[in-house]
């Protein structure tokens, strides 16, 4: 934090904007990961984001997860003006090696409470193709 006279060492807008209104990328999408039964399990904190507004896409090895959020809070007084109105657009993406031979079809996501929870095989056989050997004549 930065010190300037006056503000007795508080710098109110670098902390004001710093925060990013609860959704800075240090506060999303924490993630736990545990391997239990032959999976890998991700349980990753998702808070104010709906179902909707999350996406999960396998590309070259890796799992990519995408949430955003756009929200509009608007506040009227009893006449029906406008006090307050506020909006809120953000958008944050983390990506996780999970093996060139984890298929689509091996990842299970659900989502619930703020939480999503993804599973997929710790350990996937690639399947070796076996050494043929031509003969010479």
């Amino acid at each position: 934090m930065k010190y300037y006279p006056g503000f007795r060492g508080f710098d109110l807008f670098d902390d004001f904007f710093d925060d990013d209104f609860g959704f800075a990328p240090t506060r999303c999408m924490k993630t736990d990961i545990t391997e239990k039964d032959g999976n890998y399990l991700l349980d990753i904190e998702v808070p104010g984001i709906k179902k909707e507004d999350i996406q999960l896409e396998l590309k070259n090895g890796y799992l990519k997860i995408t949430a955003s959020r756009n929200t509009n809070n608007e506040q009227k007084d009893e006449n029906g003006k406008i006090i307050r109105q506020e909006r809120m657009n953000g958008s944050y993406s983390r990506s996780f090696y999970v093996g060139d031979q984890v298929r689509q079809e091996d990842i299970k996501a659900n989502f619930e409470n703020g939480e999503l929870k993804i599973s997929f095989p710790s350990s996937v056989q690639k399947q070796v193709e076996e050494n043929k050997y031509i003969p010479i004549e």
